[in-house]
């Protein structure tokens, strides 16, 4: 039989592996070779969900944002031997905001099967919950960081969302939430939904939907904590 690439979702919260179905397990458990972020928290995952092979025996091999695109195809080579491999992320589904996702491109450019798990996704959890328009929605990753940029993009971000009535949703490194929330309170126009989606499935999960003028009365202290935010029409 053919190799497979398995896609395997990791908790989006350390505290919480009811998330990771049964399934997923089984077949990490078949799995001797992984394609992962970071070393140290995949074999901490495999661990906790009770992997039975020797952690020190695992064939490891990284993927992430330092990888050399040229390198990625080199990482196939135990699936064109025949063998199954995993792909780990850091957190939730593999190749979603994910650099995983050259990985799988490649994959299919060499006819190997790619198998997606099922497991949490904050992208959609958060949309789920967010009372936002979850029929046309646009996920576009990472908010940049340089200020007159970032106010630039939500902007633009506002605007899609109002004139094809699109959900927008971004992200950002944690330590940065705060600058980005206040550049949202700031320059969207009071009539905008903005879901805040902290922690999710984590036991401080936050998720809250309302409208820029009302986030201005009371504004969360969202610093250093995993988020995702959602802009849509009321």
């Amino acid at each position: 039989m053919a190799a497979k690439l398995y896609l395997i979702p990791t908790q989006l919260s350390d505290e919480n592996l009811l998330v990771i179905p049964d399934y997923v397990k089984e077949i990490t458990n078949s799995l001797d070779e992984f394609v992962v972020e970071n070393e140290k928290s995949a074999r901490h995952f495999l661990k906790r969900i009770g992997y039975k092979k020797p952690l020190n025996e695992l064939q490891l091999y990284l993927l992430n944002e330092h990888t050399p695109s040229t390198d990625v195809t080199q990482l196939l080579k135990p699936l064109l031997d025949g063998k199954n491999m995993g792909l780990l992320s850091e957190a939730g589904c593999p190749a979603v905001a994910d650099p995983g996702a050259e990985l799988v491109s490649a994959a299919h450019r060499n006819n190997i099967s790619v198998v997606p798990l099922v497991g949490p996704s904050s992208v959609i959890l958060s949309l789920m919950a967010s009372g936002l328009n979850g029929q046309s929605f646009s996920f576009v990753g990472y908010i940049p960081k340089e200020r007159n940029a970032r106010i630039k993009t939500l902007k633009e971000l506002e605007k899609i969302s109002r004139t094809k009535n699109q959900t927008q949703i971004f992200i950002e490194a944690p330590y940065r939430n705060q600058h980005l929330l206040e550049d949202i309170l700031q320059t969207c126009d009071a009539e905008t939904m903005l879901c805040i989606a902290c922690e999710i499935t984590a036991p401080n999960e936050f998720i809250k939907t309302k409208s820029i003028k009302e986030w201005k009365k009371k504004v969360p202290e969202i610093n250093k904590r995993d988020a995702i935010f959602l802009i849509g029409k009321s």
